[in-house]
């Protein structure tokens, strides 16, 4: 299991009303990283190093997200992301990272949290990488 890791700059983006995890107005994404996250001062997808390979595209793919409140709970819904390598192997990444691809400023596509696998990991030809979302639940608030 990927350990999840929140960047400080998080709360502070989200107070500041820059990140609409609630709404449903903001698409967030995840994307491959495949330099270590430094939580205090990485605070954009810019900041991040991605991998290259065929099969997967900078900048990640939709986790078409969804919120919901029952009570003092809040859920944000996700839906699992696939990657297929294509044209040959490729070392894909160790991190998964979240982020909010909608805002334009004054930040652009701030950073919200990344999972760790623990290790690179590489992919051969037709093999899969997915991003599981158990019970497709990307995060609670409460």
């Amino acid at each position: 299991m990927a350990l999840y890791v929140k960047y400080e700059s998080f709360v502070e983006f989200l107070t500041n009303k820059e990140i609409d995890l609630f709404g449903g107005t903001d698409t967030l994404k995840v994307a491959l990283a495949s330099d270590a996250p430094i939580v205090a001062t990485d605070q954009t997808l810019a900041d991040i190093t991605q991998p290259t390979g065929t099969g997967y595209t900078a900048g990640g793919e939709d986790t078409l997200n969804t919120g919901t409140r029952s009570g003092a709970l809040v859920t944000i819904g996700a839906t699992d992301v696939v990657w297929t390598a294509t044209a040959g192997d490729w070392t894909a990444a160790r991190y998964v990272v979240l982020y909010d691809d909608t805002p334009t400023t004054p930040t652009a596509d701030p950073l919200i949290a990344y999972w760790d696998y623990g290790s690179n990991f590489t992919l051969g030809n037709g093999e899969t990488f997915t991003v599981d979302f158990t019970g497709d639940t990307l995060m609670t608030i409460s």
